[in-house]
């Protein structure tokens, strides 16, 4: 159970609980977002190679991450679970990103998938700064329905489109004349991925573009709506072979947040021109000095390495950075493995515990599972 102070900004003491992305300080140039949990890659695959996975060699979790790569994979369908504990350092279990996957192919050149994500918060406690309770007990969650068709464009080139529905049912009930609601949106992905030789060996190439959709408004005012995490995300990966059984692949993935800086200090003529921004002056407002933070700062990079032995075995090792100094830098290692038996495969990652206080990543210490089941 999590217990935490309600003020009259009680949402966005939530979203800062759940992801760094969100600001702590209002003097603090941060990119803030409703629903974060959009933000963690959700497969145990890809977590293992500090998140990477854009560019690397097709998986059924690419449609978590890139759908472009699902009519190169080998099977004509197949279904997936991935569970991932969240804050399991502090000895909670009621707190977790659970997600499950369905893909089929239609024909040679095309296929449709479909996806869903949840998110638990847990039990939570409301109280003012005196502790005195302000709201009932709530279990905030939040969940996404994905559907998605993807197409070969040539031989070396296919490209993946999803729509998404996303709610978020952070608080509900009245509380200082202000109403509070679950908020929704909608979005979508675009996605490209290439690859040299039509056996995978070699160089291969990605770009995603997700989150792309309206904003979030959580309370009956409607003045001030919270932007959904928009990204940009750039792979490349080359895979060698060395013989029929045994390949090693090495990839990197660098992602930007498409979302504008929010303004410093408590100026009203600011953050009126910040809430007032439409979704598209946003994403390129993210790249302006007056909204955005400086690029170096802004990237988050990924990489990381996977061995495979004859499609049945897999050795992953990956390290991720963040170089947004207001949150610290987070810096972390991870390592994971797969096996397959018969047509069933089983993924695992562990993230290394690094750091600590505001750098001390949630997934410290935590294993990650996940299936597939192929038919």
């Amino acid at each position: 159970m999590i217990r935490i102070p309600l003020v009259k900004t009680a949402i966005c003491v939530v979203l800062c609980f759940v992801a760094s992305s969100v600001t702590a300080q209002t003097r603090l140039k941060l990119q803030s977002t409703a629903v974060p949990f959009m933000l963690i890659s959700p497969d145990a695959r890809s977590g293992g190679m500090g998140n990477l996975s854009i560019a690397m060699s097709p998986e059924a979790n690419d449609l978590f991450g890139n759908t472009a790569k699902i009519p190169y994979l080998k099977n004509d369908r197949g279904f997936l679970i991935n569970y991932t504990p969240w804050l399991k350092d502090l000895g909670l279990s009621d707190v977790y990103l659970a997600s499950a996957g369905y893909f089929k192919k239609l024909n040679s050149f095309s296929g449709i998938n479909s996806s869903l994500r949840f998110f638990s918060l847990g039990n939570i406690d409301f109280t003012d700064e005196s502790g005195n309770s302000t709201l009932p007990s709530q279990r905030p969650s939040e969940f996404s329905f994905d559907f998605g068709y993807n197409l070969l464009l040539t031989d070396a080139l296919s490209m993946g489109v999803t729509l998404r529905y996303i709610n978020s049912r952070l608080v509900s009930g009245p509380f200082n004349n202000t109403i509070f609601k679950a908020g929704n949106t909608f979005a979508g992905d675009i996605s490209l991925f290439y690859k040299q030789n039509e056996d995978l060996e070699g160089f291969h190439a990605g770009l995603v573009l997700s989150n792309l959709g309206g904003k979030v408004s959580y309370t009956n005012e409607t003045k001030n709506k919270f932007l959904i995490p928009a990204n940009i995300g750039l792979g490349a990966a080359y895979l060698n072979k060395f013989d029929e059984e045994n390949s090693i692949e090495f990839g990197l993935d660098v992602n930007r947040l498409m979302v504008p800086a929010s303004p410093i200090g408590n100026d009203p003529e600011l953050e009126d021109q910040y809430y007032s921004q439409s979704v598209v002056a946003s994403w390129f407002n993210s790249f302006s000095s007056k909204y955005g933070i400086p690029f170096s700062e802004s990237l988050k990079v990924s990489l990381g390495a996977e061995y495979n032995y004859a499609d049945r075995f897999h050795l992953r090792a990956g390290y991720f950075v963040d170089n947004n100094k207001n949150l610290g830098s987070m810096q972390y290692f991870t390592v994971g493995s797969s096996f397959q038996y018969q047509q069933s495969k089983f993924n695992i990652s562990y993230l290394v515990p690094t750091g600590g206080g505001i750098t001390r990543n949630p997934l410290s210490n935590t294993l990650r599972f996940g299936s597939i089941f192929y038919f």
